[in-house]
């Protein structure tokens, strides 16, 4: 897990310094992901392939805005996987996935506070 979780270089530029808004921007990603995930889980659990590739299309473009970079792998493999049919490992990447999201409500969390002071 040396990679880092969430490439703060790269979302700082994208945002022009604006850690304030970075936060807020934190925020909503954080919200928009659980209304997704829970979309995905739906998805995957009823075979919806179709549906499974929009979450995971949408999920990649919000986690690239952030530069979420491992989280956006993730997404691309779960998006390819519906692409070709094959729901074997879908289950397992949606878990890479929670793993990754869990990691970037930490580093939001701690991003906050030292914004704080």
């Amino acid at each position: 897990m040396s990679e880092e979780i969430i490439d703060l270089k790269d979302v700082l530029e994208r945002v022009q310094d604006d850690k304030e808004l970075l936060a807020e921007l934190f925020d909503i990603y954080e919200e928009d992901f659980i209304v997704k995930r829970k979309a995905l889980g739906e998805a995957i659990a009823a075979n919806d392939i179709a549906k499974v590739k929009e979450i995971a299309h949408s999920m990649k473009g919000s986690s690239g805005n952030i530069s979420a970079k491992p989280l956006h792998a993730a997404c691309l493999k779960l998006e390819m996987l519906a692409k070709e049919g094959k729901t074997d490992g879908m289950a397992e990447v949606a878990s890479d996935i929670d793993g990754y999201f869990e990691r970037i409500k930490i580093f939001a969390a701690n991003f906050k506070k030292d914004l704080a002071g």
